[in-house]
This record gives structure tokens, sequence and C-alpha cells, in this order.
């Protein structure tokens, strides 16, 4: 594990959360870059405090949308735990709960909507599990929140470029797992024919 100054300096350097730009509405905007996030490498504690002494103090005063991008998020690597996530909600002060108005969840995949619809209740309360809007395209994004003021990663518009020739990735029936990657969507006429029976 890295020191408490090296892991908020690992932070910063990845920038994983930035605020930056606004929605259609005129919020502030705070992106989170999922596959930034090095869970193995950064500690509950310092997180939190990194958010409260970087981030938490600009969103106190108005209201503001979180834009969270899920592309190429691998659960070995980026995800927190469960526990980790309740402790981050837990320690966003009252004031900027309030402020919190939208949710923009990008590239959600069929696991995040599972876990959420699941546990997102349970997790977090305050009625945010209400404001959260899955976005499954770049494009459909921008009907939210103003194209011009939002830096995206290369790997997110690939993504958006895969799922226009592998659809089925949206709704889970089509791995976007690394390792099968490369393999075709459809390995033979029969299972062909058995997904145009499921539609």
């Amino acid at each position: 594990m890295f020191s408490e100054v090296e892991q908020e300096q690992l932070i910063e350097k990845l920038e994983i959360f930035k605020i930056q730009g606004r929605d259609k509405r005129g919020r502030k905007t705070l992106r989170i870059i999922g596959k930034f996030f090095p869970a193995r490498n950064l500690s509950v504690e310092v997180v939190k405090k990194y958010l409260a002494e970087k981030i938490f103090p600009e969103l106190e005063k108005r209201p503001f949308a979180v834009v969270y991008v899920h592309t190429d998020v691998e659960k070995s690597e980026n995800f927190p735990g469960v526990s980790a996530l309740r402790s981050f909600y837990d320690a966003i002060p009252v004031k900027v709960r309030d402020n919190l108005e939208a949710v923009y969840f990008l590239h959600p995949g069929l696991q995040a909507r599972l876990f959420l619809a699941t546990f997102g209740r349970f997790i977090f309360s305050g009625g945010l599990y209400g404001k959260l809007r899955y976005v499954n395209r770049v494009d459909y994004l921008w009907e939210h929140v103003r194209r011009n003021e939002i830096e995206m990663p290369e790997f997110v518009f690939d993504h958006d470029e895969d799922l226009e020739y592998r659809p089925m990735m949206d709704y889970g029936l089509e791995s976007d797992h690394a390792r099968v990657y490369g393999a075709p969507a459809v390995d033979s006429p029969v299972s062909m024919y058995s997904m145009r029976c499921i539609s």
C-alpha cells in the first residue's frame, strides 16, 4: 500500500474525480472515471479525506450533477467493495448530498445494473437511487450534459464504437470481457437462430 501522500498524489494525477463543465440545466458537473480508480492501491480513509478537502467544498453551495463513467471497469481492479461505497456515501456532507440532483451512469453494463437494482437502495439512502439515470452511449449523454465542457478519455469513445458493431453487449447478451472480446459475437447459425427466437 502506498503512503497517504502517495495515494493523494495518485488520485490527483489520475483525475478520478474532476469538477468540470455543466449539464444542460446549468448545474456543475462532477466527472468520475471508474476505470481510473485503483481500488487495491487506495485506502477508504484517504479517498474520503481527498473528497472532503478537494471536491466537496466546491459542491456545497449550488445544485450539481455527477457523470460516472463505468466504461471498462473491472471488478477486481476498480471496485472498492460494498462497504467502501457505503462509507464514501456516508462521508458526503448533508449540504452536498442535498445539492446532488442527478447521477448520469455512462456504460452501466448488465452486472452494474443488477448490482444497483439489488443493493442500490440499501447502500444509498436519501433518494440517491432515484436520481440515477443509466446512459448507454456517449451520444445520449450529450442530451443531458454540455458536450464541449466535459472531457472524456478516448477509451470511452472506443467502447461506444464497439457497441455500434456489437449491440448485444448493451444488454449483457454478449460479453465485453477482454478475454472473449476478439471472439465472434455468435459462433454458429444455431445460436444465431436461438438469439432471434428470444427477441
